[in-house]
């Protein structure tokens, strides 16, 4: 089982992946006027759900 500081450290790693893509997201919406594509929303979506999980493994995904 992970430790506290690692579970941390893991937050850490995914937020500043996450904050990356969508900061490129958003210039491209804001600056050329150009929306992202679905796949690449989902895949995001995903990787928040997966930051959840770590964050509180007690939470569960709402079924589709």
């Amino acid at each position: 089982m992970a430790t506290a500081k690692e579970k941390k450290e893991a937050v850490k790693i995914h937020l500043k992946k996450l904050r990356s893509e969508l900061r490129v997201i958003h210039l491209a919406v804001t600056d050329e006027l150009k929306l992202p594509e679905a796949g690449h929303i989902k895949e995001l979506m995903t990787q928040m759900e997966d930051l959840l999980s770590v964050v509180d493994p007690k939470t569960k995904k709402a079924k589709k």
